[in-house]
């Protein structure tokens, strides 16, 4: 597990597959209790490193693709929240 944030990071665990589920690469493990669980490939050292992250060498902490979709889901939300509260105004 090499994901910074995850609980798991540092964390050795048995391989048992690299697939492809849903238009995502998974990784499939055994835990120490020989559970199978999966994650996705990128939040390991099975997958390729993302060029940005080599390139960046820890001096960006987040992505263009990142921050972009990061916007589009404010933009998202504040849409949400601006038409609930339309429909919820009630004049006296």
């Amino acid at each position: 597990m090499t994901h910074p944030f995850h609980p798991l990071c540092g964390r050795d665990f048995e391989f048992v597959a690299y697939r492809q589920n849903w238009g995502e690469d998974r990784v499939h493990l055994h835990d120490e209790n020989g559970q199978l669980f999966s994650l996705p490939a990128a939040w390991t050292d099975a997958a390729a490193a993302d060029p940005f992250v080599v390139v960046a060498a820890g001096r960006a902490p987040f992505s263009t693709a990142g921050l972009l979709a990061l916007a589009d889901l404010a933009d998202r939300l504040r849409a949400q929240r601006d038409g609930a509260e339309a429909v919820k105004k009630i004049t006296p």
